[in-house]
């Protein structure tokens, strides 16, 4: 009996892993993309960023011999790619202007929530749980995004912007089916190179980014790739609702970083407010 209770657990262990070490990946992807634009271009930044994760996940699919893709599958995931890349910029605009703890639990519920409408009109309503997330993602965002006397915090409109992207490349995904994680990274970065390449040549700023900021930006770019890959084996190892839960706390490992290394500080309403967001996170991405 203990040993098939061991033999049973094993999966929802893997899973747990991999869906923790999605959490990490995309969290640090997003902190180090938030300081690193502070000094750049976004959406040049955001090109170097796709180039980068393009570069692994491409060496990962061909050097793995990973099934190609149908036609319909791909051009799902390069509209989810571009939709994504476009949020991808935008977060990483509103993480430079703004505070980094407080934009980044926003985006992820935005981008949590809009898929979970969708299912209520395509499958019917969730259950408790998602339903209670969303009560908790309003007050959070009430409480973040509140005015006081210096106004609203700098970034939540982008950071709101940016959510609505990562939602549009969730439903593509969903839409997308079943594939190898490999190539599905590989066309996401695709889509995402595409949007932020034409937005770039019509700024025409070539220029808006230093040597260290292509290095971080390639850096970047592998890491968030890196998320994505682990978050479809979490998945693949186990049920789907146990790695996207784990895996939506992303945010947490933001709000850390740039709490441990600048030093963000909040108000007491806003602390709460940051909270209740990050709590309504997984809640919300569970139905």
């Amino acid at each position: 009996m203990v040993l098939s209770s061991n033999v049973s657990a094993t999966p929802q262990f893997v899973t747990a892993v991999y869906g923790m070490a999605a959490v990490f990946a995309w969290g640090t992807s997003d902190f180090l993309g938030g300081y690193a634009t502070r000094r750049a271009n976004a959406f040049l930044f955001a090109v170097v960023f796709n180039i980068g994760g393009l570069i692994m996940t491409g060496s990962l699919a061909v050097g793995s011999h990973a099934v190609f893709p149908a036609v319909r599958t791909v051009l799902w995931v390069l509209l989810g790619g571009i939709s994504g890349g476009f949020g991808v910029a935008i977060f990483f605009r509103a993480l430079s202007t703004g505070r980094m703890g407080l934009t980044a639990p926003v985006s992820a519920v935005v981008g949590a929530a809009i898929p979970t409408v969708f299912s209520i009109f395509t499958e019917g309503m969730p259950g408790r749980a998602p339903l209670f997330g969303f009560f908790l993602a309003a007050i959070g965002l009430w409480l973040i995004t509140r005015s006081d006397d210096s106004g609203p915090p700098a970034g939540i409109g982008l950071a709101l912007l940016a959510g609505i992207g990562f939602a549009g490349f969730y439903l593509c995904v969903r839409q997308a089916g079943n594939g190898s994680a490999f190539w599905i990274a590989t066309f996401t970065r695709t889509g995402g190179l595409l949007i932020t390449g034409v937005i770039v040549l019509m700024q025409r700023k070539f220029s808006d980014i230093t040597a260290a900021g292509v290095r971080w930006g390639i850096v970047t770019g592998c890491v968030d790739s890196l998320g994505t890959i682990l978050f479809v084996r979490a998945s693949q190892t186990g049920r789907l609702d146990e790695a996207v839960v784990i895996s939506s706390l992303y945010p947490a490992v933001t709000v850390l970083l740039a709490r441990i290394f600048l030093q963000e500080h909040f108000t007491r309403w806003r602390f709460v407010g940051l909270l209740a967001a990050l709590v309504a996170v997984p809640m919300i991405a569970a139905g």
